[in-house]
């Protein structure tokens, strides 16, 4: 197969281009795409434990503790012992933490409206399906 017909490539520059248009959109708010992803999850699920928000933000358990330790120390993240489980940290956006996710995620959702906006709606649902069909097919080695 030559390499200008292996269509993982063209998945590849789509990610990188996607990840570069949202590190620029993200940026004025302080903040790098995982952290943003991470703030993300976090006003989605606030409580998540490190482990379920490394799921949900797909990447390692050991970069989300990183990522974390990190929006601790910017004041935008506070970790907590769990009421019943005191060796699982329950981590919670703080004041801060939401404002700073507000302003990234306008930045954010422009990129993801501009892509959105290249494609009908049934051309969107058609991706999707083939996105998920690509995500089937690699899983399942």
């Amino acid at each position: 197969m030559r390499s200008g017909d292996r269509i993982g490539g063209d998945i590849k520059r789509a990610e990188l281009e996607l990840m570069a248009a949202k590190s620029a959109a993200v940026k004025p708010a302080g903040l790098t795409v995982p952290q943003y992803s991470a703030l993300l999850a976090l006003s989605d699920h606030p409580g998540a434990p490190a482990a379920e928000l490394a799921r949900l933000c797909l990447v390692t358990p050991q970069t989300m503790t990183t990522i974390l330790q990190n929006l601790v120390a910017m004041g935008l993240v506070e970790r907590t012992p769990h009421q019943w489980q005191r060796n699982v940290l329950e981590n919670r956006l703080t004041e801060a933490g939401y404002a700073k996710f507000r302003e990234a995620d306008k930045g954010a959702v422009a990129v993801e409206q501009k892509l959105a906006d290249a494609f009908t709606e049934e051309e969107r649902t058609q991706l999707r399906a083939l996105l998920q069909r690509c995500s089937a097919v690699l899983s399942e080695s």
